[in-house]
């Protein structure tokens, strides 16, 4: 039995770009693509700029500032190592990971405090 199939309706051309949602939504995600697949050419465009609310004083001796930094890691792994206590499975190793980088980062922080020449 022969069966007469119609042709298909004939439709407008569908554009992804029917209404600014949409355009704004694909222009969000070329951004994202951008920035997750070429992050150089978003680097070598606009130069780094650090944000003046968290400066440090350039006038503070380099011995200070060393000091200070070792402080704070050593702060960070003593907080690390007890929210690790706390939970178990792989967010305890990811913590406790986190842990031993922040503490290589002391230790490399104490030791150039302890090459720096101190100030009278």
């Amino acid at each position: 039995m022969f069966k007469v199939t119609p042709n298909p309706p004939v439709t407008e051309t569908v554009s992804p770009y029917e209404s600014s949602d949409s355009r704004k939504l694909s222009e969000a995600a070329e951004r994202a693509l951008d920035h997750y697949l070429n992050p150089a050419s978003q680097i070598m465009a606009t130069p780094y700029t650090p944000n003046a609310m968290f400066l440090a004083n350039p006038k503070i001796a380099t011995e200070e500032l060393l000091a200070n930094a070792s402080e704070s890691l050593g702060s960070a792994t003593v907080m690390l190592g007890d929210v690790a206590a706390l939970v178990e499975g792989p967010i305890r190793k990811t913590l406790l990971g986190i842990a031993q980088v922040v503490m290589l980062g002391e230790l490399a922080v104490n030791q150039a405090l302890d090459n720096v020449v101190p100030t009278a």
